[in-house]
């Protein structure tokens, strides 16, 4: 045949369309608010769903599952005069 052994006995990894890649980053997003593409990334794997980085990036951004940015805080005040 031309190729190796453990070419021909590999099983695909299944691909989830993007349908179907979507609600599972929504319910993430929902419940972990400040996550962003990384850990969201991290999540899908622990539930067994493996996808691009730069997948998981676009479908946050089409719809809008951007995390939150946390403000730094600023002190105003020196009270050490």
């Amino acid at each position: 045949m031309g190729i190796a052994r453990s070419t021909y006995y590999d099983q695909p990894q299944a691909q989830l369309d993007d349908r179907a890649l979507v609600p599972a980053i929504a319910a993430i997003c929902d419940t972990f608010e400040a996550y962003g593409w990384r850990r969201v990334r991290a999540a899908l794997r622990q539930q067994g769903i493996t996808a691009n980085h730069k997948r998981i990036r676009r479908l946050m951004r089409e719809h809008g599952l951007q995390p939150k940015r946390r403000r730094r805080f600023v002190r105003t005040t020196d009270s050490d005069h």
